[in-house]
Parts: structure tokens; sequence; C-alpha cells
């Protein structure tokens, strides 16, 4: 028999401000200067991707685009690659939302990875266009890192909205 890695909770509704405070807690990490080093993950769009994935209704392109031009301002890079880039991503999670879900969360990871390095593709598409140099190997590594970190950003992710574990005998949920 395979194991299975998903739950049989029914979650709570996410609150707004949490994806809010989620959305700003990635884009801080991306505003560290530690951000531009080799293999580490683009915090911000692992965490559009997951909100465009598990709320599609309320996190999107609009999103994206967003939140893409304030990584455009932060990192001074060439307006609208970032932006560019999110909208790709955010339009394929939330696109691919119901299949991706479908899968327990170590496939979920396989199907994010090809979002992840479309994210990466995308940017450098539109850097070599404007004449900027290779960037190196490292800035491709980003994508492998951030798909080993889908299993624990879920859970982190997910967290505030598992119900507490008491069953009541009157109602069969």
């Amino acid at each position: 028999m395979q194991p299975t890695f998903s739950s049989s909770r029914i979650l709570l509704p996410v609150r707004p401000w949490f994806i809010a405070l989620s959305v700003l807690a990635a884009l801080s990490l991306n505003y560290l200067p530690t951000s531009n080093w080799p293999g580490l993950p683009d915090w911000v769009a692992l965490t559009l991707i997951f909100w465009s994935v598990r709320e599609s209704r309320r996190v999107g392109m609009g999103w994206g685009f967003i939140l893409g031009l304030a990584m455009d301002v932060a990192d001074a890079s060439l307006l609208g690659q970032h932006a560019l880039a999110y909208v790709f991503a955010s339009y394929g999670a939330s696109s691919l939302a119901r299949r991706i879900l479908w899968f327990p969360l170590g496939q979920q990871a396989l199907h994010i990875f090809p979002l992840l390095l479309l994210v990466q593709l995308v940017q450098f598409g539109v850097r070599t266009l404007a004449g900027a140099e290779f960037p190196g190997i490292g800035f491709f590594v980003g994508p492998f890192v951030a798909t080993a970190l889908w299993l624990p950003l879920t859970y982190l992710l997910l967290l505030p909205q598992y119900q507490p574990v008491v069953r009541d005998v009157n109602r069969p949920i």
C-alpha cells in the first residue's frame, strides 16, 4: 500500500489578513541583502504560487503584478520583469489549482517546480533581451530549493486553518 501524506481534516476558511501577512513576510525575506545569493528561493514567487493554488479567488494575477512591481523597485531591476514572471506564475497556479490539490504534497511539489522554473526563465529572458550578462548557473538553483520547501511551507501556512481535533458524536463532520 502506498503511503499518503494528505490530511482528512477539514480546514477553516483562511482569513484575508493572514494572506496579506504571509505575503508581507515573503516580501521582507526577498528584501534582505542575502536574497541575491545563489540557491536561495524567491519567497514571493513561492508564497504567491501557494496562495494562487489554495485561494485562487482571492489571490491571482493582480496580486502577482503588484508584488512583481514591488520586487522590481526593490531590486532596482528592469521594471516589469518580476511583474511579468509573477503574473505568468499566478495564472499557471490558479489554472492548475484543482489538479495540483488532488495530489499528495510530495507530488504537488513536482507540479509546482515548473511554475517556479518559469519565474526564473521569464526573468532571465527579460534580462537577456535588455542586454544583461548571463547570471550564472546558480540563478537556476532557487526553484529546486523552493520545491524542497513546498512541504514545510504548506504546513506552516495552513497551520492557522486547522480545526481542533475534538469529535462531537452528534455531528458527522
